[in-house]
C-alpha cells in the first residue's frame, strides 16, 4: 500500500480509503468487524464514517477498538449549531471510543463556518481543537463554489468533495486548488454515486491524481477484495483508456 500525505495534516494517508457507511448492512462472514479488520491487514489506514449513520459509526468504533492508535479516523457533522455540534462530537468520541479523533468534518452545502462568526460554529471546533477532541478539520460539500471558498479560507485542513470520472471539469479545478493550498482533497462518490459500473475505469481515473484520497463505500469481503486488486493493478493509462472514458464522460455530462 502506498501512503501520501494529506496536505496541512501531515499525515500520511493510505491511498485507499475506507468508507463505513454502508457497514450496517454487512452480515456472516462479511460482518463489519472481519471487513474492516481485513482492509487494516491490507494497509488501509483512513477510515471514514458519520453521525448521520449512528449504527455504522457504532460499528467501525467497535472494529478499531484495540488498533485505534494505529488509523487515522475521521467523522462527520452535519448539525448547523454549536451546540448541536458539541453533542454530536461527544456521543462520536463515545461511540468511537476514543479521546480524540483525527479529522472532524462539517457537512455544508450552504455557508461557510468562519472564526468570529454568529454561528460559533468555527470557533468550537478550535476550542475543540485546543482541548485534544479533535486533530485537524475538514469540510463537506457538493457544492463547488463553498468547496473553493473553503479552500481559499486557509481554515480547513481537508476537503471531501464529489470526484470521478463522471464528474464535471470544474471538479478538477477544486483537486487543483487543494494541491496550490496544502489542502487535503478527500474524493467523496467515487462511483458517482452509482451510476458508473466500470471499476477498472473509475479507479484508473483516479488513480491519474496522486494528491486525490478516493473514499470507497464498502459492504462485502468481495467488494473489499476487488477494490484492493484495482489498487494493485491499476489499468495501463493508454489512448484506448482515455477514449472510454471521454466516452462515459460525454454521456453523462
Amino acid at each position: 500500500m502506498d501512503y501520501i500525505r494529506l496536505g496541512k495534516t501531515n499525515a500520511l494517508i493510505s491511498r485507499v480509503a475506507f468508507g463505513a457507511m454502508r457497514l450496517l448492512d454487512s452480515e456472516g462472514e462479511n460482518n463489519a468487524a472481519n471487513i474492516v479488520r481485513k482492509a487494516y491487514d491490507e494497509g488501509i489506514n483512513f477510515f471514514d464514517t458519520s453521525r448521520k449513520t449512528p449504527e455504522c459509526e457504532k460499528l467501525l468504533g467497535d472494529a478499531l477498538y484495540d488498533i485505534r492508535k494505529n488509523v487515522f479516523l475521521s467523522t462527520t457533522t452535519a448539525s448547523t449549531s454549536s451546540e448541536e455540534i458539541k453533542a454530536d462530537l461527544e456521543t462520536s468520541l463515545m461511540t468511537l471510543h476514543c479521546d480524540t479523533v483525527d479529522l472532524y468534518q462539517f457537512e455544508t452545502e450552504d455557508f461557510l463556518p468562519l472564526p468570529d462568526g454568529d454561528d460559533g460554529i468555527y470557533n468550537f471546533f478550535i476550542q475543540a481543537k485546543e482541548s485534544g477532541k479533535i486533530n485537524h478539520i475538514g469540510i463537506v460539500t457538493t457544492n463547488f463554489d463553498l468547496a473553493k471558498q473553503a479552500v481559499e479560507s486557509g481554515f480547513y485542513d481537508t476537503i471531501q468533495f464529489p470526484f470521478s470520472m463522471v464528474s464535471p471539469d470544474e471538479s478538477v479545478e477544486i483537486v487543483k486548488l487543494c494541491e496550490e493550498n496544502d489542502v487535503g482533497f478527500i474524493a467523496m462518490q467515487p462511483l458517482g454515486g452509482g451510476i458508473v459500473q466500470n471499476i477498472p475505469l473509475a479507479f484508473g481515473f483516479l488513480h491519474q491524481y496522486e494528491s486525490v484520497i478516493p473514499i470507497w463505500g464498502v459492504q462485502t469481503q468481495e467488494e473489499l477484495e476487488q477494490i484492493l486488486y484495482f489498487y494493485e493493478h491499476p489499468p495501463v493509462i493508454d489512448e484506448k483508456f482515455k477514449a472510454d472514458v471521454e466516452l462515459i464522460r460525454n454521456f453523462f455530462n
